[in-house]
């Protein structure tokens, strides 16, 4: 039984194994087909795919290949036009060659005549100039001289004319442009002083005080003099004595002390030091407050105090009775105006204005003209370049670089030679027109000269037969640069020169 099972078992076995196995197999064949099929229609998607690529690259090749032939022709036909315009243009340059070629041998036959033609001329002109040097008995060079003298002069006589014809429409035009402008300038400043005149008498009480101010053996007014650098002179001017010193702030302390003396009455040695110390120290005051109070009524700001203070003691300087302070406060205001009408720097031009004539407070022992040293005070105190010109060339001393040194030259004659602004005495005024007056007789063929005007205008009367019209000309602008070189005045000076011709006959 055991065996039986034991054979029963194994052919279970035997067959459960091979019915397994023809399971397996089964499945593995299904399997494979399966495998097969979809690499059949794998392969098949795939024919059908580079079927439609072979078909659009067919596609695209035809139409790029069409492109490329259509463009083959473009260039083609371009290349055509464009040898047929050159050869256009190659036959239209070989028919102008043709042409120049036609001209030129023509220009040639025309030369060839021309040279012809211009050696008969110069054969013509020989023979003429022969006949006219024969008839007028002089050479070519005589005549051309003579021809050269003549066009000269008449030259000369036009060039005379059309200067004074210029000088006169400038003249009148500058001169009307000028006036206005000048008017509207004095006009717009008016001044209200016309002249301040400093004095050195000093007033007494009594004629007694002169006795006083003497002192015991003159011991007062000795030390008064040695203490104050100034001269007292006690005269016989009624109730006044006078203080004569160069040093006008001197003159100033000392008038002062004198003055607080007599009314104090104590006139002894020791009261009038104490008595001039304190005044100075009053004058310095009062010549910085003078300087500060001047730069703010001309309107011009950031001045160094040295400047202010020099520019302060111009408060006890005159000018022909002018006081130069005044004067500089005037001048500014009048080259600010001008400054403004004509187009120039205002603040320039009234700096310089104001400070022109700032060496006129420098002290007497510094050597030089006041117009260049104030111009080198003022560049030491870092005044503006163009203002030091302006100082330093407002009488021509140096050369003026800007238009503001113009306008102060102007501005510092208008206020000088306005009416009223200064006085001369009547010894220095006739040394300066007689001066004038010979300096024009000193030029050659000058037979007067007469200054007119006060000086303001010097007429000339000239000697006919030596001084023609263009002469006339030269010979009053010689002089009035002269005058601008060798003279001091203020203002302008006219310098006229008078030509007369006199044809006299007599009847018999």
């Amino acid at each position: 039984m055991n065996l039986i099972a034991f054979g029963i078992a194994g052919l279970t076995l035997i067959l459960g194994i091979g019915i397994g196995y023809f399971i397996s197999r089964t499945q593995t064949e299904g399997a494979h087909r399966k495998l097969q099929e979809k690499a059949d229609q794998i392969l098949q998607d795939a024919k059908e795919q580079a079927r439609t690529v072979e078909i659009q690259a067919r596609d695209s090749a035809l139409k790029i290949s069409q492109a490329a032939e259509a463009e083959i022709n473009r260039l083609r036909a371009e290349l055509d036009r464009e040898e047929e315009r050159l050869q256009k243009r190659r036959n239209e340059l070989d028919g102008r060659v043709e042409r120049l070629e036609q001209r030129e041998q023509a220009v040639n036959k025309r030369q060839s005549a021309v040279d012809r033609r211009a050696n008969e001329v110069e054969k013509m002109h020989e023979e003429h100039l022969q006949e006219l040097q024969r008839v007028a008995q002089m050479n070519v060079e005589e005549a051309r001289g003579i021809l050269l003298a003549e066009v000269e002069k008449d030259a000369r006589g036009d060039m005379a004319r059309i200067i004074r014809q210029i000088e006169t429409e400038a003249r009148e035009e500058g001169e009307k442009r000028a006036r206005n402008l000048i008017a509207d300038a004095i006009q717009r400043v008016a001044s209200d002083r016309v002249a301040e005149f400093t004095t050195s008498l000093v007033p007494l009480p009594n004629e007694e005080m002169k006795g006083r101010i003497v002192g015991r053996n003159g011991r007062n007014i000795r030390a008064f003099e040695q203490a104050a650098g100034v001269d007292v002179i006690v005269d016989d001017t009624p109730e006044a004595v006078t203080i004569s010193c160069f040093d006008p702030v001197r003159r100033e302390i000392a008038r002062r002390a004198l003055s607080r003396l007599i009314l104090d009455g104590r006139i002894h040695p020791a009261h009038i030091e104490k008595v001039l110390d304190d005044e100075q120290k009053a004058v310095e005051k009062t010549i910085v407050e003078a300087g500060e109070q001047a730069a703010f009524d001309a309107g011009v700001a950031g001045l160094h105090p040295e400047v202010l203070r020099m520019m302060g003691r111009l408060k006890y300087r005159t000018s022909y009775g002018q006081n130069q302070l005044a004067h500089a406060v005037e001048v500014a205001k009048l080259a600010g105006i001008l400054a403004a009408e004509l187009g120039a720097n205002v603040d320039l031009a009234k700096a310089g204005g104001f400070l022109h004539d700032l060496g006129k407070a420098m002290y007497h022992n510094q050597e030089g003209t006041h117009a260049l040293l104030g111009a080198e005070f003022a560049k030491r105190y870092g005044v503006n370049p163009a203002v030091v010109n302006a100082i330093a060339s407002h009488h021509h001393e140096v050369e003026q670089e800007s238009v503001e040194a113009v306008i102060t030259e102007s501005a510092d004659a208008i206020s000088g030679a306005r009416p009223g602004a200064r006085r001369e005495d009547l010894e220095a005024y006739i040394k300066r027109i007689r001066a004038l007056e010979d300096m024009a007789t000193s030029f050659k063929g000058v037979n007067q000269a007469y200054a007119i005007q006060a000086g303001r205008e010097v007429r000339i009367i000239v000697k006919p037969e030596e001084i023609d019209d263009l002469e006339a000309t030269r010979l009053a602008r010689d002089i009035a640069k002269k005058i601008e070189e060798t003279m001091q005045y203020p203002g302008q000076i006219r310098v006229t020169v008078i030509r007369e011709t006199r044809a006299v006959d007599y009847a018999k």
